[in-house]
């Protein structure tokens, strides 16, 4: 299936819109905290910023954009966008849901205008879908299965440490701390575009999921769903490995004792930068095209029957 032009271009101008909400909230923290550094120290997880000014992005909401960013190219510049852009249209819409029941006027309007962008990215991929013109028309490739199933094991593998430390967390939690984690109540302390953790992480292993699935069937969106969720588990490693590298090692120079070192953790967030990269790496390659078929035998002729009748 491939995409008509008229859906390419809404995609892209939607997805245009999809990345630009995120960057304006991201300038205005720039503008608020006074020094990327310090905006980058708050998505690596450090709250010291939090002294000066509140800030109102996470560590994902660069990835959305670049993430959004990232498809509006790929509708420009290829008529095999569908899963691109319904890929990012359900990621998005999944993470922005609970800000419809966030505090605040401009979280508010934030959460229901990327809601209405990826809704528009869902339906433009699915009703902007066509047949091939013609046998000569070219269709989206398949991964290679070698590389497709080495992405497959390690967004699953991911997937099961990601759920494995949520349910950890949750049981060491009362039930009215564990529900807040997933809907977001004042126990939890986030940004104001912040996404409850718990939400976050049930998205996030669907999204792994979702992706090793289809590397494991050679799915032709494998890349399109494995290239978002690798990209979500390298940032999200990259970010846990910085918070412990300042927890363990500037802390406890220059403030307090740190905690003992978080073995697991830090195994899980190395696991997670490592495996991200190499998805992306895996998946980055040239896909295979489809067999052709085989060319079907003449028809032949039936001998003649024996013994011949007259005149044969």
């Amino acid at each position: 299936m491939t995409v008509t032009r008229p859906a390419r271009l809404t995609g892209a101008a939607l997805a245009a819109g999809l990345a630009l909400v995120p960057f304006v909230w991201i300038l205005r923290d720039l503008a608020a905290l006074g020094a990327p550094a310090d905006l980058f120290r708050y998505w690596a997880g450090d709250r010291f910023p939090l002294a000066r000014a509140r800030s109102a992005t996470t560590l994902l909401d660069p990835v959305l954009c670049l993430a959004a960013a990232g498809t509006a190219l790929a509708a420009l510049r290829s008529r095999h966008a569908a899963a691109a852009l319904a890929a990012t249209g359900a990621v998005t819409l999944a993470l922005r849901l609970p800000g419809l029941w966030n505090h605040g006027t401009g979280p508010l309007v934030t959460a229901l205008a990327e809601l209405a962008l990826a809704t528009g990215l869902l339906v433009t991929a699915l009703a902007g879908r066509r047949p091939p013109a013609g046998p000569d028309e070219p269709t989206p490739t398949r991964p290679r299965p070698g590389p497709a199933l080495a992405a497959g094991l390690l967004l699953a593998v991911a997937a099961c440490l990601l759920l494995a430390a949520e349910i950890r967390t949750a049981l060491g939690l009362d039930a009215r701390l564990a529900v807040d984690r997933f809907t977001g109540g004042r126990s939890v302390l986030d940004a104001t575009l912040g996404v409850p953790p718990g939400w976050l992480a049930a998205v996030l292993v669907a999204l792994h999921l979702t992706g090793a699935v289809s590397a494991f069937t050679a799915a032709r969106h494998t890349r399109a769903v494995g290239v978002l969720a690798g990209g979500f588990l390298l940032a999200a490693g990259l970010a846990e490995l910085a918070r412990l590298a300042r927890l363990h090692l500037v802390l406890d120079v220059r403030y307090v004792t740190a905690p003992e070192a978080d073995v697991p953790g830090l195994a899980a967030a190395g696991y997670g930068a490592l495996a991200g990269a190499a998805v992306l790496a895996l998946l980055a390659g040239r896909g295979v095209p489809d067999a052709a078929p085989a060319p079907q035998a003449p028809a032949t002729v039936p001998p003649p029957p024996s013994p011949r009748p007259p005149g044969w």
